[in-house]
């Protein structure tokens, strides 16, 4: 009976609990932040900035894997770090005295000089005019130490660039507490595409066994922005030794394989899921 997995319907599922389980793979992320920071720097990274943090997972997961770590999270949703004060910080003990919640803007926010700062989940595509979004990369490269790195992620392809919809069952979810969760149905929703101007309206919708659905937990009105545009943005405010790494694809299981390299091509790919790093 210890094992018995809790049952979710629309009415009492946590909507960030949801998201944290499906969207979120925390601790690969984790490893491939020190891990790359490391093999470039010769030195484990220790602190990090994580902005557009939301419920802030990732830095949570960062403090806990050393006593020396030391993270921000940034976010201008007042509910959602409370959200996290209340459920993450919790869990991760006195741990969580390394952690600070910022509620501001992360064009003007200050912090201490940081060995990476992280914006993931395609927050950084909120940005849709050049100028601002060249606003915000001058201020992260700021805000770095001095061989200090900045990661974010991006998704492309075809499929990318189009109003289509994709679904995949959730069957190892855990939930605040540490509980297995019910299997459930997380749906990535591209609503709409215009691609004369590249903007694209997405929506995550979650399904659950007794049928009842929570339908646009969350929705994202974006600019997604291409990789060379990336790279020439981030080269103009001065960040250098800027690479892609790409996903890896599982022919079996017919989903990304969790291993990403750098890659200067990647053919006839209708989907992809990456990392741009860029050097201080």
């Amino acid at each position: 009976m210890a094992n018995r997995k809790k049952s979710l319907t629309a009415r009492t599922a946590d909507r960030h609990i949801l998201y944290e389980n499906a969207v979120q793979g925390i601790e690969g992320q984790i490893d491939f932040l020190s891990g790359i920071f490391r093999r470039r720097r010769g030195r484990l990274p220790r602190k990090f900035r994580e902005d557009f943090c939301g419920t802030a997972a990732l830095s949570c997961e960062w403090v806990k894997r050393s006593a020396s770590n030391l993270a921000w999270g940034v976010d201008l949703d007042e509910a959602t770090l409370g959200w996290c004060r209340s459920n993450n910080l919790p869990r991760i003990g006195s741990a969580a005295e390394r952690v600070r919640l910022l509620r501001e803007n992360v064009l003007t926010v200050q912090t201490p000089p940081v060995d990476i700062v992280g914006a993931f989940n395609f927050s950084f595509n909120i940005f849709k005019e050049r100028k601002v979004l060249r606003e915000y990369f001058t201020a992260v490269y700021k805000s770095l130490s001095k061989d200090g790195m900045f990661v974010l992620d991006e998704f492309g392809g075809s499929e990318g660039h189009a109003e289509t919809r994709d679904k995949r069952k959730v069957k190892d979810g855990v939930d605040a507490d540490g509980s297995p969760l019910e299997t459930y149905t997380y749906i990535w929703d591209q609503a709409s595409y215009n691609p004369l101007t590249h903007e694209i309206l997405c929506h995550i919708h979650f399904k659950f066994k007794d049928g009842t659905r929570i339908n646009r937990a969350f929705t994202y009105d974006w600019r997604l922005w291409t990789v060379p545009e990336l790279r020439d943005l981030l080269a103009e405010v001065g960040f250098r030794n800027i690479d892609v790494y790409l996903e890896g694809w599982n022919d079996e299981e017919d989903e990304g394989d969790g291993v990403f390299r750098r890659r200067t091509q990647y053919d006839g790919w209708e989907a992809w899921y990456g990392y741009v790093l860029a050097e201080k």
